[in-house]
């Protein structure tokens, strides 16, 4: 047995189960950071876009009107709250879990605030179709990097291990996220189905050649 494969995968900090970081990490950092950067840009486009979004970006929609809050707040909170049941469920999280929550709604509010609302749809469609393959390319870095999963995924492999397909864990947890989003005001459309359809083969296309070996 190899020294590497003694070594244990975890270690327990403040209640949550760590993912001990290995190497190359430079490499590691240098592309989450800018992936999880322009994950928040994909997401806060669709926002713009106003043809309906992915179910978690509806959610973060309608808790900001109902509350005032910015969408990326909304973003960061959420994230920070799903956070605290990794220690229950004792999923792992990694630094790739802490960054994803700083990161995205960061860079969400960011492009929220320097792209102009849009009347023309042409224009609207245009940033819907772009999207998902900016996404696709943001989670090729982000899941690539294998620093940890982010907060909602942590929650989907959670409920996998209890015994759900990973498919029927999604689908539960992303059509309560939108029916609860959509009910506050968020926006739910064609863009949200236009999502679902496109952005599973967008990350199947770029992870492959981004994924980050030990």
């Amino acid at each position: 047995m190899s020294l590497a494969a003694e070594i244990p995968r975890t270690r327990r900090v403040f209640g949550f189960e760590v993912l001990r970081l290995r190497p190359p990490m430079v490499r590691r950092i240098v592309q989450i950071v800018p992936g999880l950067m322009l994950f928040g840009v994909a997401l806060a486009l669709t926002v713009k876009a106003d043809l309906g979004s992915n179910p978690w970006t509806v959610f973060s929609q309608g808790v900001s009107i109902k509350t005032g809050l910015s969408i990326g707040t909304v973003v960061i909170l959420t994230g920070a709250a799903l956070l605290l049941l990794f220690v229950p469920i004792r999923e792992p999280i990694g630094l790739g879990t802490i960054l994803n929550i700083a990161i995205i709604g960061l860079a969400m509010d960011a492009t929220l605030a320097l792209v102009p609302d849009l009347e023309s749809l042409p224009a609207r469609i245009i940033l819907l179709g772009a999207a998902p393959p900016v996404l696709g390319f943001a989670s090729g870095l982000y899941l690539g990097a294998g620093l940890g999963p982010g907060p909602r995924d942590g929650l989907m492999t959670a409920l996998a291990r209890s015994g759900m397909t990973i498919s029927t864990a999604r689908t539960m947890i992303e059509v309560a996220a939108l029916a609860v989003g959509w009910a506050l005001g968020g926006v739910a459309g064609v863009g949200t189905v236009y999502w679902a359809v496109t952005v599973g083969w967008w990350i199947r296309l770029f992870l492959p050649a981004l994924r980050v070996d030990d």
